[in-house]
């Protein structure tokens, strides 16, 4: 039932923040679960900023936060780097918070399209994109037999004025071009949520995933088998929810009525 959650698995974008603003009963809702003895993690597809940057951004929302607060989709990505692609280079499509990120894991990393030595292609949302870095990044799926990996499978995210494009929809610009799929770390896989649990040493019945998209936030849920929470907030409506056939197992506006109905039942 909802009032045995005590761990939360949030998404951000779309769910607790649109763009740099929090959505109203977010910061209760924290504090509230730290309270009580829970605790929340935020599992990201967003793989645009680092953890610090996540930080910072959240003290500046009021909201304290550490690194136990936080596993993105980078921190997928870095780990399934280090398990497949050890001391290997690895070509970047990504903004330059990624590269440091993945530099500070020792992670050979490139933008030279013509560097022979690399093994693998990583696409990721960029708000830096340029033509060149997509030619560039064709031009190696097209010539060479290199995998090709992904951060996260989002098509878009949502920002102040509704959406803009994330690095699902880049990858399927991609796609036309070069006719290959790649191979998506985020959600929906599941690691993230094995993480979390691993590390803050909740049952599944007690955990409660939380977001806005279903085709990642909400499968990744069915798929860990770990009960999900569609906010209202984002990309989801209530009438793609509930013709969806891995549908949430609840529906909420916003997290501020999650946040009323977990504290009153």
């Amino acid at each position: 039932m909802l009032r045995d959650k005590k761990l939360f698995l949030l998404d951000i974008d779309g769910t607790v923040c649109i763009g740099q603003r929090l959505i109203s009963g977010t910061k209760e809702f924290l504090e509230a679960v730290k309270e009580c003895g829970g605790q929340f993690v935020f599992i990201t597809n967003n793989s645009t900023r680092s953890i610090d940057d996540y930080i910072l951004s959240f003290q500046k929302l009021g909201i304290m936060t550490d690194y136990s607060n936080f596993i993105t989709a980078s921190f997928a990505t870095v780990q399934y780097l280090k398990k497949n692609y050890s001391g290997k280079l690895i070509y970047v499509m990504g903004t330059k918070s990624l590269m440091r990120e993945l530099k500070r894991n020792k992670i050979r990393v490139t933008t030279d399209c013509m560097d022979p030595e690399i093994a693998c292609v990583l696409v990721s949302y960029d708000n830096q994109l340029t033509y060149e870095k997509i030619q560039d990044t064709c031009q190696i799926l097209s010539t060479r037999d290199v995998d090709y990996i992904a951060t996260n499978l989002d098509y878009v995210c949502p920002i102040e004025f509704g959406y803009d494009t994330d690095c699902g929809a880049i990858c399927q610009m991609i796609e036309h071009a070069v006719k290959k799929t790649p191979k998506y770390m985020g959600k929906p896989g599941t690691a993230m949520v094995e993480y979390a649990l691993k590390l803050n040493h909740y049952s599944k019945e007690k955990t409660l995933i939380v977001g806005d998209r279903l085709y990642t936030d909400i499968l990744c849920g069915h798929r860990a088998g770990v009960e999900t929470a569609l906010v209202l907030t984002g990309e989801a409506t209530r009438e793609e929810a509930e013709q969806c056939e891995y549908g949430p197992d609840y529906i909420f506006r916003s997290v501020e009525e999650l946040y009323q109905k977990w504290l009153n039942q």
